[in-house]
C-alpha cells in the first residue's frame, strides 16, 4: 500500500518542476480528428485540460469538427464539395458549420469540462466573438484564383476576452469560425489549425499542441517506432523536401513553424487517442510525441532528438 502511494507521490514531485515552469502561461490546444468522435479519448483529454487549469496553467482550446459537419451536411441532404482538399462553404454549408461547432461541439465540450470539476466559456458569435478574418482564395501554379465560398483565414484575434476567463480560471473554448472583416454580418469557416496558431501567436503562448491520429512526425508513416521526438525549424524543412513531412501533416507543420516565429515558445504534435498524452507530452521528459523548437530555445523541458549535442538549460 505504500509503496503504490509512493509511487504516486514521486510522479507528482517529478511533474513540479513543469507546474511552476508553466504556472500562469498559455498554452493553446487545438482539439480534432478522432479523438473528438472517441468519448473515451476525449474524457481523458478534457480531464488533462481541467487538471493543468487547476495547477495554474492556462489552458485555451480551439476546435473544429469535420466529421461532425459532414454527418450534419448529409443529414441535410448537401453533398459537400471538396476545392484543394478544402470544404467549399456556401451559405447552406456555413449555416451548418456555424451551428455545429458553436451551438452543439463547443456546448458539448463545456459541459464535460463542467462534468470533471472545471469551468469553461464559448468565445464565439453566439457569445463574444475573438477571431476576425478575410476571405481566402487559393491560386493555381498559372495564377488563377480559386473560389472557396466562405471560407477564411484568421487576420486578428481579440486576445483580452480569453486573458479574462484564464485570469478567472475559466478554460476558452473557440470554434474555428471566423468574423469577416469586410462584412461583420458574416462568418467565415476557418481551418482549426491555421485558427490554433493564430491565438497561440496573438497570446504568445508558451505552447502550441495540436492533437492528431498519429504518434507525431514519423520517418516512416508506416512504423509508429519511427517517431521522431524533437526537431528545429530546419529540420521540418529538410524533412517537407525530402517528402518525410507530406499531406496533412504538413499544414500543422507550418503552423507550428509560423507560430515559432511569432513568439510561441514550443509547439507539439501528439496523439490525441492516448490516454493523458497532453499531460504526458508537458509534464515528462521524454514526452510522447514531436516537439518543435528553435534550436536556441531555453527551456525546462528541452529534449536531445538523436545525432545532436544536448543544450544546456540554464
Amino acid at each position: 500500500m505504500h509503496e503504490e502511494a509512493i509511487r504516486k507521490a514521486d510522479v507528482l514531485i517529478a511533474a513540479l518542476g513543469y507546474i511552476r515552469k508553466f504556472h500562469g502561461r498559455f498554452t493553446v490546444i487545438k482539439l480534432g480528428g478522432s479523438v473528438m468522435e472517441d468519448p473515451e479519448s476525449l474524457r481523458a483529454l478534457l480531464v488533462d485540460v481541467v487538471f493543468m487549469q487547476t495547477v495554474g496553467m492556462r489552458p485555451v482550446v480551439v476546435h473544429g469538427g469535420g466529421k461532425a459537419i459532414t454527418a450534419a451536411m448529409e443529414k441535410a441532404g448537401i453533398v459537400p464539395r471538396w476545392v484543394k482538399g478544402r470544404r467549399y462553404t456556401d451559405d447552406a454549408t456555413l449555416e451548418i458549420v456555424a451551428r455545429v461547432l458553436a451551438e452543439d461541439i463547443n456546448t458539448d465540450i463545456e459541459r464535460h469540462i463542467s462534468k470533471f470539476g472545471g469551468r469553461a466559456s464559448g468565445l464565439h458569435h453566439r457569445t463574444h466573438q475573438c477571431l476576425y478574418g478575410r476571405r481566402l482564395m487559393l491560386e493555381e501554379a498559372d495564377g488563377t484564383k480559386l473560389d472557396l465560398g466562405r471560407v477564411g483565414e484568421v487576420t486578428e484575434v481579440d486576445i483580452e476576452p480569453i486573458e479574462n476567463l484564464c485570469l478567472a480560471g475559466v478554460v476558452p473554448l473557440l470554434p474555428s469560425l471566423a468574423e469577416d472583416e469586410d462584412d461583420e454580418t458574416q462568418l467565415l469557416n476557418v481551418n482549426a489549425d491555421t485558427a490554433a496558431a493564430a491565438v497561440a501567436q496573438a497570446l504568445k503562448a508558451e505552447k502550441l499542441v495540436f492533437l492528431t491520429d498519429t504518434p507525431g512526425i514519423l520517418r516512416d508513416r508506416n512504423e509508429p517506432s519511427s517517431l521522431i521526438s524533437a526537431l528545429t525549424p530546419a529540420e521540418c524543412r529538410e524533412l517537407i523536401a525530402e517528402g518525410v513531412i507530406d499531406k496533412g501533416m504538413i499544414p500543422k507543420v507550418e503552423a507550428c513553424l509560423t507560430s515559432l516565429e511569432a513568439g510561441v515558445l514550443k509547439t507539439h504534435i501528439i496523439d490525441g487517442r492516448v490516454r493523458h498524452s497532453l499531460l504526458l507530452e508537458i509534464f515528462t521528459d521524454s514526452g510522447v510525441g514531436t516537439e518543435i523548437e528553435n534550436e536556441n530555445a531555453d527551456t525546462i523541458d528541452k529534449r536531445t532528438p538523436a545525432g545532436r549535442k544536448p543544450v544546456l538549460v540554464r
